[in-house]
């Protein structure tokens, strides 16, 4: 490809240096909701079985619902009512009744005509037919963006894999689970002819980078906090039931996804902030760590509204990677391809040099990203295109659960944003739920002893990029909540006069996480 063919189609191939690095946002998100991650997970971590192991696509899920709705169907329609498949405990009217009420999922106000399954991934088996982004066409697989987390907030690719591999195990349904998740996997299995989990998905170098170990110390990492508090998540799966802890872990994905989302594009902007200063022949450090990754970033704030700040982020990051790969495509056309990929502070440290010495056979770049910025003024303001997938990604994985019926408005508990007020055109706002307070109040004291001040809980929070002022919370919504919950003990001794209570004290994480 060259850079001629890059500035007529600028989203539909990336450099080789930027596809697939480290720093990139790999893959780039669309449309998700929580369940759809945690439903992908599965579905990236390990493969189905029936006779031999097979991998189903994101696209094959939606056909595989429809085929065992029309399972469902014979069966019931068939004049002996209680025939089944061999190994199912449910007759036809049973399993429809446990799909369509006990393991429904609410669908959108927009999605209230469309007749498709979708259920609640409490087990593996749920995954091979209910979970996929898209009805139709070729979905993006978002399991692959948890993964993503894995592998860059851990320290090496040992340690991410040990990490995958206690997720993997973690996921499975185990004699040690409570009985109703020992019988919807059989029973799903029966019914689908599938079981999941025999071996895990181990990612290759392609699928999956790290950053060089020491890179984050110090700074922060939305990614490395994700590894250390999937640790706590996992070790508190024996003291309550599958549901509970599936929410636990959702909660903790979709917090922590967005979060790394964010992180990445204020990356992006100090990356393409450094090569615009070599493209100006401006000499730069050789370590270029404390510049372009932040010691302390926000996005959200608690109690404020938060769509412009998703979209400012955004926008900075669709023009940061329009220049970086317009910088790279050129660099080719000059005959001095940059040989690395965009996977450190030192590889862009070595580009910035790469194009300071030929800043002067670039010249002419700054012109025709101008006018490139312009032709792609709509996908650049999030109107269209990646820019609209990306807002739409975290506007769905963030937002309360909006349901067509109202009888299941409260089907969602581990939001982020919700609505100010009951009313339609309500701004939405900063605002956990219960399950989010939950986890991050768990993960917060997971390995410390005994309760610690409220001021804990906001420093981490704002790991992930949620900023609350601790002095504040003793007499905001959060504190109602944290008490509401039983999570805090009222202190006069305690900053803020507020001391937190660990949710689950007999969950200890057995060891220090890998990500450190």
């Amino acid at each position: 490809m060259s850079l001629a063919e890059f500035k007529g189609s600028p989203w539909a191939r990336s450099h080789p240096s930027y596809r697939g690095a480290a720093l990139a946002m790999n893959p780039a998100p669309e449309y998700a909701n929580s369940e759809v991650l945690v439903a992908s997970l599965y579905r990236t971590i390990s493969s189905f079985s029936a006779e031999e192991e097979i991998s189903i696509s994101e696209g094959r899920v939606p056909i595989r619902g429809r085929e065992l709705e029309r399972s469902i169907v014979h069966y019931r329609d068939h004049r002996d009512r209680v025939r089944k498949p061999n190994n199912a405990a449910l007759d036809g009217d049973s399993v429809h009744a446990l799909l369509h009420n006990v393991l429904e999922s609410p669908k959108l106000p927009n999605q209230s005509t469309k007749r498709f399954l979708q259920v609640t991934p409490l087990v593996g088996e749920t995954a091979s037919f209910s979970g996929s982004a898209r009805l139709a066409g070729n979905p993006w697989p978002a399991g692959a963006l948890v993964r993503q987390m894995v592998w860059l907030g851990s320290a090496d690719s040992a340690a991410a894999q040990d990490i995958w591999s206690r997720l993997f195990h973690a996921l499975g349904v185990h004699d040690d689970d409570d009985v109703f998740a020992r019988f919807l996997r059989d029973e799903v299995s029966a019914w689908t002819g599938v079981s999941w989990g025999n071996k895990i998905a181990i990612p290759d170098s392609e699928e999956a980078a790290c950053l060089p170990r020491g890179e984050l110390d110090g700074l922060a990492s939305p990614a490395r906090q994700f590894c250390e508090d999937l640790d706590a998540v996992l070790a508190a799966k024996s003291v309550m039931t599958r549901r509970q802890w599936t929410s636990l872990l959702e909660a903790l994905i979709r917090i922590a996804a967005v979060g790394y989302v964010a992180w990445v594009c204020e990356v992006h902007r100090q990356m393409w902030e450094c090569v615009r200063q070599a493209l100006a022949g401006v000499d730069l450090p050789n370590d270029l760590r404390a510049t372009i990754y932040p010691r302390s970033f926000g996005y959200l704030t608690y109690g404020m509204g938060a769509v412009s700040e998703l979209k400012d982020r955004t926008s900075t990051y669709l023009a940061a990677r329009l220049g970086l790969n317009a910088v790279l495509w050129g660099l080719d056309e000059c005959g001095v391809a940059f040989p690395e990929k965009l996977s450190s502070a030192k590889s862009v440290a070595a580009l910035c040099a790469l194009v300071k010495k030929n800043h002067g056979a670039l010249a002419g770049l700054s012109g025709d990203l101008e006018d490139l910025s312009d032709r792609e003024a709509r996908t650049l303001l999030c109107r269209k295109g990646v820019g609209s997938n990306v807002m739409e990604f975290a506007r769905h994985v963030l937002y309360q659960r909006q349901v067509a019926n109202s009888i299941l408005r409260g089907y969602d508990q581990g939001y982020v944003l919700r609505k100010r007020s009951a009313a339609k055109s309500s701004p939405w706002i900063c605002a956990p739920g219960p399950v989010a307070i939950l986890v991050l109040v768990h993960c917060s004291l997971a390995k410390l002893a005994g309760p610690r001040s409220v001021h804990r809980l906001a420093q981490h929070m704002a790991a992930y990029g949620i900023v609350v002022d601790h002095r504040k919370i003793d007499s905001n919504e959060l504190g109602a909540q944290l008490r509401m919950l039983g999570l805090v003990l009222d202190s006069p001794d305690a900053e803020s006069g507020m001391l937190l209570v660990p949710p689950f004290p007999q969950a200890r994480p057995l060891r220090e996480s890998p990500g450190r």
